[in-house]
């Protein structure tokens, strides 16, 4: 991005009093005025936590700026230069990122949904009403190396960008547009690019492994030397439920009886191994002791469940909401459970007959992303677990076993400043 535009580098106070103004304006009140921010000089300016909505910042250079938990939505960053900037946890819904600079920048837990980001060009009127290109050049936007982590890019258009060795691990691109988007080398572990337009996209040596790809379009899209394990698909993800010899709603029937009557009638269910991810289970289904080992339930709605004692090891469980769930005594080992709902959920230790409990094992799983606020988690197995960007807020681990366990400290969301 270039332009003959000159710089203006606004000082502390200058600047505080154009964003006290912008939140006059944004809440209506007199003395309010627009931030006009547009090719100012804002390197390694601190604005954490500052709300910028509307804001325009077309062609400005926010190089290292400090901008984490800022509201930006609906801002006008086109050709902005955002190299190294710190965006964590900040809102650019609908932003204007056209021909942004994004190299290197950290966008951790950002949402930018709806967010445009492709290719474009400034045009203004001249004193006779024509059309005319400014002074700026912004190809496409530049993406490389960028960190976004568990970012919210649902919708976005990121057609054209350029993105390669981008960090998109566990990002949400549902229905985003990224036609011919150059994401050569990118990391797209565990991402969610549900109905994602990847037409063209080159995503050779790209890492994929467990991203979600149903119904995405693929057409003439590079995978070339690309890691492809486990992603899921619109293919079968394991056994059909329509190859059960019992019908479903027969077996679970069944499996109920046979928990309420402690074994003496009705039959336990066996899942192991099946595609239940169009499955609708009954509102706060009894589904105590089930057995589902290596299941896929992916997006499966499970809310008030009663899972105790059911033994889920392998499955996936990605992005299912249970939230204030029985699992006591799950056996979880191994499965996934990334951008899960578990609100509220009870991991305690099952007790039984003769003063024996068996806590819920979640050893070697991942629990990336994971809303767990408010969960019990007392006793609960998580050796070797990852619970990165995980919101444990509120939860009670009294006791877990969190031997090898990957812990990454929710940051504390900076206090938006409305002016």
């Amino acid at each position: 991005m270039t332009t003959t535009r000159p710089r203006k580098r606004l000082n502390h106070t200058e600047l505080q009093k154009i964003i006290k103004q912008h939140g006059w304006f944004l809440a209506g009140r007199s003395g309010g005025a627009r931030a006009l921010l547009a090719f100012a000089d804002l390197t390694d300016r601190a604005m954490a936590g500052c709300n910028l909505a509307e804001a325009d910042l077309s062609g400005a250079v926010l190089r290292r700026a400090h901008l984490y938990d800022c509201k930006l939505d609906r801002a006008t960053l086109f050709g902005a230069d955002l190299r190294e900037a710190d965006l964590q946890g900040a809102s650019l819904v609908g932003a204007n990122l056209r021909g942004a600079t994004l190299r290197g920048a950290n966008l951790t837990g950002a949402n930018l949904f709806k967010a445009d980001l492709r290719s474009g060009s400034i045009a203004t009127k001249d004193l006779k009403g024509n059309l005319f290109e400014m002074s700026i050049e912004a190809g496409p936007a530049e993406l490389d190396e960028a960190r976004l982590v568990n970012a919210n890019l649902t919708d976005a258009d990121i057609s054209d960008a350029v993105a390669r060795s981008t960090d998109f691990t566990d990002a949400v691109l549902r229905g985003a547009k990224l036609l011919r988007a150059n994401m050569q080398k990118a990391k797209l572990a565990g991402a969610d690019l549900e109905g994602a337009d990847l037409s063209a996209a080159d995503l050779r040596g790209a890492d994929l492994e467990g991203a979600i790809l149903t119904g995405a379009n693929l057409e003439l899209t590079g995978f070339h030397g690309a890691s492809l394990k486990r992603v899921l698909s619109d293919k079968p993800a394991g056994r059909l439920v329509k190859d059960l010899v019992v019908p479903l709603d027969e077996m679970l029937r069944l499996h109920e009886l046979w928990v309420e009557s402690n074994g003496k009638s009705g039959r336990p269910a066996d899942l192991t191994g099946y595609d239940l991810r169009h499955v609708s289970f009954p509102a706060r289904s009894n589904l105590a002791a089930l057995v589902a080992e290596n299941a896929t339930f992916y997006g499966v709605h499970l809310e008030g469940a009663r899972l105790q004692g059911a033994k889920l090891n392998g499955a996936d469980l990605r992005a299912c909401h249970l939230s204030g769930a029985d699992l006591r005594g799950a056996q979880l080992r191994g499965a996934q459970l990334s951008r899960a709902d578990l609100r509220d959920t009870n991991l305690s230790p099952l007790a039984m007959p003769g003063g024996r409990h068996y806590p819920a094992n979640l050893e070697n799983a991942q629990v990336r992303c994971v809303d767990l606020r408010g969960a019990k988690l007392r006793e609960a197995i998580l050796r070797r677990a990852d619970l990165s960007e995980t919101d444990l807020s509120a939860a009670d681990m009294t006791g877990a076993d969190l031997e090898e366990a990957r812990v990454t400290a929710k940051r504390t969301p900076a206090k938006v400043v409305e002016g």
